[in-house]
């Protein structure tokens, strides 16, 4: 940081953009009058008070990122002394996140995804040609996965002083169309077609999760009333709180985030939790790479999601919910903002809902581009305003969690269960499945496949079924590898097809379900390539707290880089044995799930598949 940094002074504009949250400052000493001492440091966001002024940070970044196009020195100073914020803190923080800038460029940019999912769509054509093309007004750059991998390649076009827009029109899309779009003012959201062609199965019956996408305009709450919803939400007032929870409890319910610890117990323990207040958290912050089906539920069904999250409030005792929706997702942040806003209005949050006596309302707050904050304490940090690094376990986020407060946090398909759970009865809902993972999964299909999109299924099926039901590999070709899990998944081989696709049955064969990505690749995929890139994934988001994973994932690409190379430091078998040692360490002595699972792909794909030949199973 320049040691000038606390000297700069914000402009008009830049002031304005950040009073534009904050409100006009009232204290002399932030550019108004008022009295500290007896004011305290309260602030309002969102239509309500927010609990202080720090974790209002990444909110009033955003307003000026968005403002801008970049972060100004003097808007950070003047965030600085409206938050009462350290000036090197506002930093770091601003720093951590990839979709602020702290130097002068373009108003627009054009992020690519270059990951696992576009790079085999031709994301490698699309940057090779954007470097060849002067686009005015905008620069571009690589980017992670986007979360619209049923529409590889994609691309998210950002501009200053409009909301960013995601775009893509599947594998032909050419770089004519990407610039086209970065001029367009035009950012009319998707209707109901694009979501039928993100979800295959629209409109078909006996869906329950994904039954109204595509078919119930999601930007409507009566449409969404009219097709029986917060029907469960009156039901569980008349149950009551303990009521709720012995539902949840009896239809075996676990998280559908990858963890899949069981709801029901993680509700019990806020709601037994003597501590005030209690907190619920919708982790909407779905960023492993590979998965969409968090983005889908929120673009076409937001309302299911809020009233998915009303309920928890309810059974937990807490009066006040966030909802942390990734940077990368506009339109599902701008459609999840919009549900809060109507169903407030409706006096569905708020004081008194349903004349029951219960309130419960909702702040919306946006990433900013941080895969390390899909973990739930990194999350807990973002939105209190503080760099998106994990916190040692134990205490966990039931006992101290957002604010050191008692804490539920959920992701979105974990509470887009609820209404169902709650409308039918938990013992009707753990009957769907199998007795160790029960009621309907989604899965994100990408890849390699005739049809990808989000599909549902109950647990049970098998994978080959769900690889027909999406029209299996296009041409006729043979099936190399399928990535379960997402990056911090594992790969498996064309032998593993009829693995039942639940908990227990990919455990069994040493895998995993995860974030529920199902990702093909053919026979002519470059295994070598894809497992770089996971690789390079991981050392680009490690957050660097902790040394096992800083520097683990560091070694872990070059240790890549030379096996593909032939360039290898003693023999292959040495190499191979040090790749599986640098795995073990991050396993255990990382402080979070991302340095632990930060092996687990690489590892799986060379123990099942010979991704870079040189003998059996690499050796």
């Amino acid at each position: 940081m320049d040691i000038r940094f606390h000297e700069l002074e914000a402009d008009a504009a830049e002031r304005d953009a950040v009073d534009s949250v904050l409100g006009p400052p009232v204290s002399a000493w932030a550019g108004g009058i008022r009295d500290i001492e007896t004011e305290g440091h309260s602030a309002t966001f969102g239509g309500h008070a927010a609990r202080s002024q720090r974790d209002l940070l990444l909110p009033v970044l955003h307003a000026v990122q968005g403002r801008f196009g970049w972060l100004p020195p003097g808007a950070l100073n003047y965030i600085s002394r409206r938050l009462t914020v350290p000036p090197a803190e506002v930093f770091g923080v601003a720093t951590f996140y990839h979709l602020f800038s702290l130097t002068p460029s373009p108003p627009g940019v054009i992020h690519v995804c270059d990951d696992i999912a576009c790079r085999i769509k031709g994301a490698e054509r699309l940057c090779s040609e954007l470097e060849g093309i002067s686009v005015p007004q905008f620069t571009w750059k690589r980017s992670p996965c986007l979360g619209l991998c049923e529409r590889a390649p994609a691309v998210m076009v950002s501009q200053a002083g409009e909301n960013p827009r995601l775009f893509s029109h599947g594998p032909v899309v050419a770089t004519s169309e990407i610039v086209a779009a970065a001029n367009s003012t035009n950012g009319k959201p998707e209707g109901l077609e694009s979501l039928r062609r993100s979800v295959p199965q629209a409109g078909q019956e006996g869906l329950r999760l994904i039954r109204r996408i595509g078919r119930v305009q999601p930007d409507n709450l009566n449409a969404y009333q009219a097709d029986g919803g917060y029907a469960a939400l009156k039901k569980a007032l008349e149950m009551g709180p303990e009521g709720v929870i012995r539902e949840v409890l009896a239809s075996n319910l676990v998280g559908r985030g990858g963890a899949a610890f069981p709801t029901g117990r993680k509700w019990e323990a806020v709601a037994k939790a003597a501590a005030r207040p209690h907190y619920v958290v919708c982790n909407a912050d779905e960023s492993e790479p590979g998965t969409f089906k968090d983005r889908l539920l929120m673009e076409g069904d937001p309302f299911g999601v809020i009233e998915g999250i009303t309920i928890a409030a309810y059974a937990t005792a807490s009066e006040r919910g966030y909802f942390y929706v990734r940077g990368e997702y506009p339109l599902a942040a701008q459609r999840i903002g919009a549900a809060i806003e109507e169903a407030r209005a409706a006096g569905l949050l708020g004081e008194n809902i349903f004349g029951s006596g219960f309130a419960f309302d909702i702040e919306l707050r946006r990433g900013a581009g941080a895969y390390i904050c899909g973990e739930e304490t990194a999350l807990f940090n973002s939105i209190e305003g503080k760099r998106g690094e994990p916190r040692n376990k134990p205490p966990f986020p039931v006992h101290v969690g957002l604010f050191g407060k008692p804490t539920v946090i959920n992701n979105v398909e974990t509470l887009a269960n609820i209404p169902l759970i709650i409308a039918e009865g938990g013992a009707a809902y753990a009957g769907v499945g199998t007795s160790g993972s029960s009621g309907p999964k989604l899965f994100c299909v990408s890849g390699h496949i005739v049809r990808p999109g989000l599909y549902e299924i109950p647990f049970g099926r098998t994978l080959r079924e769900l690889i027909d039901m999406a029209g299996g590999v296009p041409g006729g070709k043979g099936i190399r590898a399928i990535l379960l899990g997402g990056a911090a998944g594992m790969f498996i081989g064309p032998d593993k097809l009829d693995v039942p696709l639940t908990f227990e049955g990919t455990r069994a064969i040493g895998a995993t379900l995860g974030s529920g990505v199902v990702m093909i690749f053919d026979e002519t995929v470059d295994l070598a390539d894809i497992l770089t890139r996971v690789a390079a994934f991981f050392r680009d988001e490690s957050c660097g707290q902790c040394v096992p994973c800083r520097v683990g994932t560091v070694r872990q690409e070059e240790l890549l880089s030379r096996l593909r190379s032939g360039r290898t430091i003693g023999s292959r078998a040495d190499e191979l044995a040090l790749l599986k040692e640098i795995g073990q360490a991050m396993r255990d002595a990382s402080i979070c799930g991302l340095g632990q699972t930060a092996s687990n792909a690489i590892e799986s794909a060379f123990s099942n598949l010979n991704p870079i030949p040189g003998g059996k199973n690499g050796a």
